[in-house]
């Protein structure tokens, strides 16, 4: 009789929610759910262990009464991939977060801001598996941890310590350089830029600083800028703004790092390629800015994945970088202090 009851067939969703509590009372759950689960079902759960409360992944619709208990005691967490995108802010992603895993957008928002260091740039931009079910303090937390421990990790490869507060001050620039770069490779020469105006003592006048939190994507406008009174916007207020404006890659953290040297003070974007234009000076930037009169954009700015414009920066950029040396590392974190 035994055998014929471990060997019944069950159904189940391949993504199944366990609550927390004794072995009697998950099977007392799972039975009004409709699982059919009785004393016998927890006694062999006994001798198998215990079962893991949260979301776990089953991964069969269709397996036996043994099989089914013996994956509610070693099923993993079930995991649900999300990408947080490079140049995002917190603000788009929490409510991506809380849309994709159910869970308060509120209650998130609340959490970051109590606990996150600067307004923007606690969570680098990457693909995470997080677990379904987790609450929303676990969820920040747990970004938080793992961003720290990349940015610990990548700061003592290249300084050989970690201070935050200086490290923050990189992603401050690096989160200016992620919002303007078209491309990877023009990371170091945009870089270059910002440090060119700031030791020139120029404002940045950049529209990337004023697309963070809500404005993520925001085209910039001439009221924009009359208005805005915060740090973000570089056409009033001289230097780089006093939080990071968005998520950013590694790779922008290694341009903000080590920008090439260039006497570039100016660009803007061809609207034929997306790429941009460089000028040492005013007038040469003016010709570049009338060269795209008339000329209709096919670039777009935010994107999950590069496009062919990747390609042709391998070669129109590099003739730029190839033959420079970074600035030294002491000079950058004077620059940016």
């Amino acid at each position: 009789m035994v055998l014929f009851y471990v060997t019944m067939p069950v159904t189940s969703t391949k993504v199944l929610f366990i609550p927390k509590g004794s072995t009697a009372n998950i099977i007392s759950y799972l039975n009004k759910s409709g699982y059919e689960m009785n004393a016998l079902d927890g006694l062999i759960i006994k001798t198998f262990g215990f079962v893991q409360s949260g979301w776990i992944d089953i991964n069969q619709n269709r397996l036996t009464k043994m099989d089914f208990i013996y994956k509610l005691v070693t099923s993993k967490a079930a995991l649900k991939d999300i990408t947080l995108i490079p140049g995002e802010t917190s603000y788009v992603f929490l409510k991506k977060l809380a849309q994709e895993f159910n869970l308060s957008e509120e209650k998130l928002t609340q959490i970051y801001n109590e606990f996150a260091f600067k307004a923007d740039g606690n969570i680098l931009a990457d693909t995470y598996s997080l677990p379904l079910g987790m609450k929303e303090d676990y969820m920040i937390f747990y970004l938080f941890s793992q961003t720290n421990k990349k940015y610990e990790e990548f700061s003592k490869k290249i300084f050989g310590i970690y201070d935050k507060n200086k490290w923050y001050n990189y992603l401050i620039l690096a989160s200016v350089i992620q919002k303007e770069a078209a491309t990877i490779n023009e990371m170091p020469i945009i870089a270059s830029v910002i440090h060119n105006r700031l030791k020139k003592g120029m404002r940045l006048q950049m529209d990337g600083t004023l697309n963070y939190g809500k404005y993520s994507n925001e085209v910039v406008t001439a009221d924009r800028i009359r208005e805005d009174e915060t740090s973000y916007n570089t056409y009033k207020f001289a230097g780089l703004p006093k939080d990071p404006v968005c998520a950013v890659s590694l790779d922008a953290i290694k341009a903000a790092i080590f920008p090439v040297k260039s006497n570039y003070i100016y660009f803007v974007r061809d609207n034929r390629n997306g790429l941009h234009k460089f000028a040492t000076t005013f007038e040469e930037h003016q010709a570049n800015i009338k060269a795209n009169v008339g000329v209709e954009k096919t670039y777009t700015k935010v994107k999950e994945v590069e496009t062919k414009i990747d390609e042709e920066a391998e070669t129109i950029m590099k003739t730029d970088v190839t033959k420079q040396k970074p600035t030294s590392i002491k000079d950058l974190f004077n620059n940016i202090n």
